[in-house]
């Protein structure tokens, strides 16, 4: 026990995601096709889908999922709050906003430019069959002028209580400019809000402690319910689109900060390998806000008062994963359907799914939304999307981690630009170890 404590916190989730993985596959194994299983225990039995995969593995990965959820909008208020109210420069603010929105929009556009390219190349519809009663219900998605108006709460309670994140960031950031033009009373408020922001924090270290055991429920149960054979008949769709975000995290991401700040690109890979781990587990970006926000100011140096900013309005526009599979979805479907897409067509999608990015921002089912959009707009089946539904959940995993590294590369890059980055956290190799010391300090 003393060997497992003693261990990192990303080492100790490593192993549970391996072990959830190996579970998975064994009980799938176990079930092959049965509604059940008993395992026999004396006197009497325990059956594996009832008593673990919807009980045991279901309830303890939505505890772990709810338990960091229930961090998302407190953290982002009070940290967006205490980094409004710190900025000296009131023009500040709309710089941080213009430069972050553009890089992200920008980060975007490229996604979906690799996706297409290499969906193209590689032609993963070639010799898919379109099953017989594949259906989708695409759901409307709303017009950009409703989604800009959206953004202002009538009641900003209600929008915490629902989770809808610009919202959220809206009213923080006029609560903070607010506070920053308040004098004393302001002051005295700020003095709270930073008290409020150093507990939550410490909550969020305290969560992480139980991180290992979530990941192990999640994937335990993802790997005992996911279809196996239909990963392997869409295997090459499934390469396509895990290789266009793995170019697109290594190669487009670090070619982008080294050209715009001059800083390390394996330095700023080694430090995100944490949250991307985390961010893989949970399929959330929202969820992981609480450890890509910490990742941004104590391993990467970012000041709070940009990454507290960029972070947030990252985990609700920032959609490259999303993009990619956009792309990818795009080409395999027109592919299936033998629908030949002209030029036009391509830079329509590239077109609508970049700014879909952030009109579809805090949609429920985000991703599914915003491509029943792009095949609407080039002519093709939306009923095309149940054919890639079974393995979406899988890819989703992967896209969320890609997203999360954008986060963090844009607040670098933003920071970099506003003199807000401190290069000797960034280049220091022990800031990382600092903080999984500082996790196991208080396990």
């Amino acid at each position: 026990m003393s060997k497992i404590r003693s261990m990192s916190l990303t080492t100790r989730i490593m192993i549970g995601m391996v072990l959830g993985v190996a579970v998975g596959f064994i009980f799938q194994a176990i079930l092959a096709g049965e509604d059940d299983y008993l395992i026999p225990l004396g006197l009497f039995s325990l059956p594996i889908k009832a008593f673990f995969v919807d009980g045991l593995f279901h309830v303890g990965g939505q505890i772990f999922i709810a338990s960091l959820k229930m961090l998302v909008v407190p953290l982002v208020f009070v940290s967006l709050v205490c980094g409004t109210c710190s900025l000296s420069d009131p023009k500040k603010l709309g710089r941080l906003g213009g430069k972050s929105i553009g890089l992200y929009l920008v980060t975007t556009a490229i996604a979906i430019t690799v996706a297409i390219t290499l969906a193209l190349l590689f032609n993963p519809g070639e010799g898919i069959g379109l099953p017989s009663q594949a259906s989708y219900d695409a759901k409307e998605a709303p017009t950009l002028a409703r989604v800009i108006i959206d953004m202002f709460p009538t009641n900003p309670f209600e929008a915490m209580a629902k989770g809808n994140m610009l919202q959220v960031i809206v009213f923080a950031l006029l609560f903070g400019i607010a506070m920053a033009l308040s004098g004393k009373a302001g002051k005295r408020v700020a003095t709270v809000f930073e008290d409020l922001n150093t507990v939550i924090l410490k909550l969020v270290t305290l969560l992480m402690n139980i991180a290992p055991y979530g990941v192990f429920f999640l994937m335990a149960k993802l790997f005992t319910t996911i279809e196996l054979n239909l990963i392997v008949s869409l295997a090459k769709y499934f390469g396509v689109v895990v290789l266009a975000l793995l170019l697109h995290a290594f190669v487009n991401y670090t070619l982008l900060l080294k050209i715009l700040t001059g800083l390390n690109p394996l330095t700023f890979l080694a430090k995100m390998k944490h949250t991307c781990l985390f961010a893989f587990s949970t399929s959330s970006s929202s969820a992981t806000m609480p450890i890509t926000l910490e990742t941004a100011t104590k391993k990467l140096g970012a000041n709070n008062s940009v990454a507290s900013f960029t972070i947030p309005l990252g985990a609700t526009i920032n959609m490259d994963g999303t993009a990619i599979m956009q792309g990818v979805a795009t080409v395999f479907i027109a592919q299936v359907f033998s629908v030949d897409l002209t030029i036009s067509d391509y830079l329509m999608v590239i077109l609508t799914a970049t700014l879909a990015s952030v009109g579809t921002a805090g949609v429920p089912g985000v991703g599914l939304i915003m491509l029943a959009m792009v095949l609407n707009q080039v002519g093709l089946p939306v009923e095309g999307i149940a054919i890639i539904i079974g393995v979406d959940r899988l890819l989703d995993m992967t896209r969320t981690a890609v997203n999360v590294t954008g986060d963090c590369m844009v607040t670098c890059v933003v920071a970099k630009s506003e003199g807000e980055l401190d290069e000797n956290i960034f280049n220091d190799p022990n800031a990382a170890k600092d903080l999984e010391d500082y996790h196991k300090s208080i396990d």
